[in-house]
């Protein structure tokens, strides 16, 4: 559990309020709220974050752990009710059973049935708990097993002697009335009647034993073995999502360095010949290495974001082309807000730069292509250069491409699509669907309107 938002900065109490996303990225209330309950990393909705709760912190595979009910007074409300009916409805059928007869009243049934379940409903919270306490297991049932048997005893044994001290514990034939086996109605004194207990004892424990304390215990099992098994599950999911992360932030660790070693062999390539285009290029690269750390932590960026960093690059190839390198943009404006992933653009404009447009002499066009529809956002790269065959380029190769293939895979599913395929008039073009999702502009960038005026007719780029 996170203990600081990660935009602010701001200290989180275990059992304050946060929000989080579906990769764990932890958040404030405040900055929750100005980002519109999206997350600035990831896009994804920001949820409330479950406070701390007392359930314990690990739970083992091969053991059955206590659950500590997060509402006790529920069990004590769920038991009256369900005693309370049970009687209701004892006392309506054997009324129903008598009443043709004329044996006993509704009166006396009532309270008959209210002195044999009042008791069960005093003392089934403390069964469940004690039957949540010591659970019986797969490997360990023989002590528990004659433990709840000692229980069940003693359960009985408690039932009897509360009802003992009502009214109606038992039938007494000479005055023909119900009378209680501890109290004397008539003399108004206690009096212990040890044979009607012995015969309350006998004709009531395996009827308490089989019928009420049993099926306690198997409720209070079957509850805390679903509590373990979510427990499970939602460490089971943790789990996966920070496996996730962790792939995702490796992948994208692959990008970078091919990214910043592939420009340094540019700028290497400059040095002997032009040195004053070589330190543009270097100033140009430390701009974007900036860019790059200040994302080193996210995965899901703006469009808008994302053409900024990927117009960098290619202003540092321009700088080595010259005027061999055309750029052009057509960018819908509704699409600079969209979600895309980090460092998306920059190795399949690479890719062009490298496998496209270097291999001719007389250089070439770049044109990068963003739409959308109702559902799905699509980029297209395209380049003039000699194609697959003519530029002896492996689909499969290379690791820019791998990696941008295998995080759009873990990022999308089977929601996203990466195609490559030869122009019948020479060139590659790349073609990225992706899920369409927008959020609220946090940043504005330069490229903005840049990208706008490409929109509106095809201007050059870099």
């Amino acid at each position: 559990m996170k203990v600081r938002c990660e935009k602010c900065g701001t200290a989180l109490e275990a059992a304050g309020e946060a929000y989080i996303c579906a990769y764990e990225c932890t958040f404030c209330a405040t900055c929750s709220s100005e980002t519109k309950g999206a997350c600035p990393h990831c896009g994804g909705e920001l949820t409330r974050r479950p406070r701390k709760s007392g359930v314990p912190a690990g739970i083992e595979t091969h053991d059955l752990q206590t659950i500590h009910p997060q509402r006790p007074w529920l069990i004590w409300v769920v038991s009256f009710a369900v005693w309370t009916f049970l009687a209701l409805v004892a006392t309506g059928s054997i009324y129903e059973m008598y009443r043709g007869a004329g044996r006993g009243s509704l009166k006396d049934i009532f309270f008959l049935q209210v002195s044999h379940m009042f008791p069960y409903a005093l003392l089934t919270p403390f069964v469940f708990a004690i039957a949540i306490r010591y659970p019986v297991q797969r490997g360990n049932w023989v002590r528990p097993a004659l433990f709840h048997l000692a229980c069940g005893v003693a359960f009985s044994a408690i039932h009897v002697a509360m009802r003992a001290i009502t009214p109606y514990a038992f039938w007494d034939p000479q005055s023909r009335t119900w009378m209680s086996a501890i109290w004397d109605a008539h003399a108004h004194a206690f009096r212990v009647q040890w044979p009607q207990l012995q015969m309350l004892f006998f004709s009531n424990v395996l009827d308490d034993l089989t019928g009420v304390y049993l099926p306690i215990v198997l409720i209070a099992q079957a509850i805390s073995y679903y509590k373990i098994s979510r427990e499970r599950e939602i460490r089971t999911s943790q789990l996966q999502i920070q496996l996730t992360k962790a792939r995702l932030q490796a992948l994208k660790s692959q990008l970078q360095p091919h990214f910043l070693f592939n420009t340094l062999h540019s700028i290497s390539a400059l040095m002997l010949t032009d040195t004053c285009a070589a330190d543009r290029m270097m100033t140009r690269l430390s701009d974007l290495l900036r860019m790059a750390l200040e994302s080193d932590a996210t995965q899901i960026t703006t469009l808008s974001r994302e053409l900024e960093f990927a117009n960098g690059y290619l202003e540092i190839e321009k700088v080595r082309f010259e005027e061999r390198l055309k750029v052009v943009l057509e960018i819908a404006p509704d699409t600079l807000d969209a979600q895309v992933p980090t460092l998306l653009l920059q190795p399949l404009v690479e890719n062009a730069v490298k496998h496209g447009i270097s291999k001719r002499s007389d250089g070439g066009e770049i044109r990068i292509n963003v739409t959308h529809d109702d559902r799905n956002l699509y980029l297209r790269i395209k380049d003039s250069g000699p194609g697959l065959d003519g530029g002896h380029f492996d689909q499969k190769s290379g690791v820019g491409l791998r990696a941008t293939r295998d995080r759009l895979e873990t990022l999308y599913g089977n929601e996203q699509s990466l195609d490559i395929r030869e122009l019948p008039e020479r060139g590659v073009e790349v073609c990225v669907s992706i899920p369409f999702r927008t959020e609220p502009r946090l940043l504005v960038y330069d490229l903005v309107s840049e990208g706008r005026e490409s929109a509106a007719g095809h201007t050059d780029g870099p």
